[in-house]
Parts: C-alpha cells; structure tokens; sequence
C-alpha cells in the first residue's frame, strides 16, 4: 500500500501545529487538551527530563541505511511509535480518532482507541482492518466489563490496553473553570469562545455534537450534563489490583497491556498476571504532579524487566528526537497523544498524516546523523554522560 505523502512545509513542527491549533479551536478545548493537573509541574518534567537525554554519534563508522521497521506483538511496524489513547477527541475536531486511525492504519504503525473517546469500536475497526488496539477504561459491573472485551474481541483488536493510572480524576484546574470537569456544564464564557472560532463551530454542527460513542448503547437516552456526570461516575471504577485483572487476562485471547506503570513494584505484578506488555506512563502529567516524570521509572523498568516483558512508554514525548531518546533509555515502542491532536486541531483531515510524516522524518535525521541502523540499536548510542534517574 503506497503511503500517502502530507506534508505542509508551513508547519515542519509539532510546536507549529500546537501554536495553529491554540489559534484555531475554542480555548477550553485547546486547555483540555494542552494541560495537566495542579501546577503543571510533572507535565513540563516530562518533556524536560527526555531532553537530559544526550546520544553520541559515530560519524566514522560505515552506514548503508536506517530502517525504522520494529516488531511488536507479532506485527512488523514501519517505524516505533504509535498514537496513545485520548478522551472526548472529537471536542477537539469532528471526527478525529476516525482521521487519525486511518492515518495511522496507512502508515502502519498502532492506533489506540479510548473507551471515552468520540468513535465507536467497530468504526475504528474498520478504518483500521482491525488492526487498532482498544484501551479499556475498567467498569463497576463484570457484565458491562464483559460486553465491553467481546466488542473488541469481535472487531479484532489485536491487543487489549487496561489503564491503571486513573484511580481519580486529576484535578485540572483550567478544566474545572472550563466546565469540563465531571458534570461538565456549558458556560456563557464557553458559548463566546465557540462564536470566535468558526470553522470549528461549522465543522462541529456539521458533523454533530461529539459523545462517548463505545458507550452510546449502555448510556440512557436524552442525558443532560448533570446525568451524564453521575452516569460516568457509577459506570467506571478505575482502580485496578489483582482480582480485577485476572479475569480480564483469562477472557483476553489476544495480547494484554498495562498502561500507566510507573514503579517496579506495578511492572513485577503486571508479569507475574502474565501481561505481555506495559507502557511506562503518568498519563501525560494529567494525575499525578507530584509524581516523577515517566522517563525516571521507565529507565529502571527497562533495565531490571526489559528482558522479562515488552516496555513501552508514553507521556511527554513531543518529536522525532524524543522518541530517540526514549529508544535508548530502554524504550521498545513509544506513543505520542498530543502531538497527534496538535495535528488534527491545526490541519483537520490532514493532520493525521502530516503529524506522522513530521516524526518520521525527524526520527530517520537522527538515525542517519547517529550511524543507527535498526532502531533496536539505540542504546548503544546513549550518553553515559547524560540524564541519570
């Protein structure tokens, strides 16, 4: 399959598609997007601490070619990052998890479907030929939990990703002042942002008023906020220990991932369950601010369990050299969530494409000016002179 080539010379960064994007959608959106919870603080320690990250070229070395190309899970991918789950994507543009599945199916690399995200599984899954992963948010009732993995059983999600690092809601400021917080309500203030930004306004009456499409068939009808809040809040329990876990495992044949580990202590239970995966995360600074960056334990995990499990990692990555970073701290896949929204905000249907073309590009810079031939091969170019946990 020829992959579509979508690049826009006006945007070459992911920090140009954040900038068009802040310009170009409604301020509560773009702050639900963009920010963390409490201070910041460890939202901004992710990115920071991924750039201690120094990596030693080998400018004498002979070099035929870089190849992206990683397995995971079975699958060959044409390069080692994919697109992380993110909620209530279609507040941020209409139909964006559809645009980015099908951009991500086109340049193979995973897409990760959200249980709250705007697009139902089966739509996804058959934009993707069912190659997009799904990521449950865990319920209260096994029945719904149930009905929930037999739809992405069905719509043959090659990989099931449970999250473990939303026990609470973060608290996020910006959201509680925007009215996204759980009951959400729609603000005076809110309905101006939306009539200062037009073609958001259209592209949103157009394609309807986003919703929780994997839950529309659970949910009661005509829902106003307040109901909504209340139904989401005695729908899901997030919190995740052992018993919750091994049903899950015995029902899901397919591979089975934690996302959110971010101690040595949740990577050993997660092997001794039989996981086959987990990806290092503090769910993009949004929960946790006191908590370390999602470099420092992903660098103890990959060392002590690397061998055991396969370590992935997301939270705070933002570019091309970033993934190469993560690669040689001990990284074996990577995933970027706001990047991709960045690019769907700014570009629309585009933005999908574009995001993905600007990371390969800058991955493969860095490759070639390295001497990498094979991504695998990261480490051996890491800096002993650079970032320590």
């Amino acid at each position: 399959m020829a992959v579509p080539i979508v690049f826009d010379s006006r945007y070459p960064s992911v920090e140009d598609l954040r900038k068009k994007a802040k310009r170009k959608i409604p301020k509560f959106a773009f702050e639900y997007l963009d920010g963390g919870c409490n201070e910041d603080v460890n939202l901004k320690k992710n990115t920071s601490d991924i750039r201690e990250v120094e990596l030693v070229p080998r400018y004498l070395e002979r070099h035929s070619h870089s190849s992206q190309k990683t397995q995971l899970f079975g699958h060959t991918y044409d390069a080692p990052f994919g697109i992380a789950p993110v909620g209530l994507q279609g507040l941020m543009w209409p139909k964006a998890p559809e645009i980015l599945a099908k951009a991500a199916f086109e340049h193979n690399i995973p897409f990760i479907l959200s249980t709250v995200t705007t697009s139902p599984i089966e739509r996804i899954s058959e934009l993707t030929e069912g190659r997009a992963w799904f990521q449950l948010y865990h319920p209260t009732k096994d029945t719904l939990r149930n009905d929930i993995i037999k739809r992405a059983e069905a719509a043959q999600c090659p990989v099931l990703v449970i999250l473990c690092d939303v026990p609470t809601f973060g608290y996020r400021p910006r959201d509680i002042r925007n009215g996204l917080a759980m009951p959400p309500k729609m603000t005076l203030n809110n309905i101006l942002q939306i009539m200062g930004k037009p073609h958001w306004a259209t592209q949103t009456l157009i394609y309807g008023q986003p919703n929780f499409e994997t839950l529309k068939p659970y949910m009661p009808k005509n829902l106003d906020l307040k109901q909504l809040g209340r139904f989401m809040d005695e729908t899901f329990s997030g919190r995740l220990f052992e018993e919750k876990i091994k049903p899950i495992r015995d029902m899901w044949k397919g591979k089975l991932v934690l996302k959110g580990v971010a101690s040595e202590a949740d990577a050993e239970m997660a092997i001794r369950l039989g996981l086959d995966g987990i990806i290092v995360s503090n769910h993009g600074g949004r929960q946790l601010d006191a908590g370390e960056s999602s470099l420092r334990p992903l660098v103890r995990i990959a060392k002590k369990y690397g061998n055991r499990t396969t370590v992935m990692m997301d939270s705070g990555i933002r570019s091309g050299p970033d993934i190469a970073r993560c690669m040689a701290s001990g990284a074996q896949f990577t995933f970027l969530g706001r990047s991709f929204m960045y690019g769907v905000a700014a570009l629309g249907k585009k933005g999908g494409q574009h995001t993905i073309s600007i990371l390969k590009r800058q991955l493969q810079q860095v490759m070639e000016q390295i001497c990498c031939e094979h991504v695998q091969d990261f480490p051996k170019y890491l800096s002993k002179d650079g970032f320590q946990p």
